[in-house]
């Protein structure tokens, strides 16, 4: 009985039904299942979404809606979650913006959104965001990591300026830095000194995951 119930849930986080993925949370704590597997088999259908998109065969609204149902599914299920469970549910916080002199957030606002589902604590800053008050921001939020999206070749260099701006406050070593956007590389990231690219919605939190695992062990 229980495990066709993780399947129901599964099965709506891959189609992207929340009001099914709700109900399959509802009727799990109502059974007494194990609310942990039950979110271990939610994370799964995400990671799948994630597979799916890679290659090809959905695309990005899809996406969107198979995370809301996710982060639909957790809701309901966080109270029966063991405290283990739930500390872990809290990857760590990341702060996200585009910045200064690019007003395109479409795509940042898709990785912040699987950000979410995948347990972050996500601070959107919006678009067109200062590289000052990213830096007072970072002060005062201390976040785990700092994304920072670009799609214009001309305001990519703030995120550059921005990792500078960090290594004269002495504060590189307490953040990682993610860039991405559609003027950004792999080997721009390397260029610039950043931790981590993304070079879609699922790459990036898959990326972020990694890094969060890195700088819990002090690497």
């Amino acid at each position: 009985m229980s495990e066709e119930l993780y399947e129901r849930l599964a099965n709506a986080i891959l189609r992207g039904d929340i009001e099914g993925a709700t109900k399959a949370a509802e009727d799990i704590i109502k059974a007494k299942a194990d609310a942990d597997k039950a979110l271990k088999k939610a994370s799964e259908a995400m990671l799948k979404v994630g597979d799916m998109f890679d290659r090809g065969e959905i695309f990005l609204p899809e996406v969107m809606i198979a995370a809301d149902a996710m982060k639909a599914a957790i809701e309901v299920l966080k109270p029966a979650l063991s405290e283990l469970v739930k500390s872990e549910l809290k990857r760590g916080r990341f702060l996200i913006g585009t910045v200064e002199g690019d007003v395109h957030d479409i795509g940042k606002g898709i990785v912040a959104t699987m950000l979410e589902a995948a347990g972050f604590e996500v601070i959107d800053l919006g678009r067109d965001v200062p590289m000052s008050v990213f830096l007072e921001k970072t002060k005062e939020l201390k976040p785990d990591i700092v994304g920072l999206s670009a799609l214009m070749t001309v305001t990519r260099e703030n995120q550059r300026v921005f990792i500078e701006m960090l290594k004269r406050e002495g504060l590189r070593d307490k953040v990682k830095v993610m860039v991405g956007g559609g003027a950004t590389t792999g080997e721009w990231a390397e260029r610039i000194g950043a931790d981590g690219w993304g070079e879609d919605a699922p790459s990036a939190v898959k990326k972020a995951i990694e890094l969060i695992e890195k700088k819990k062990r002090g690497e």
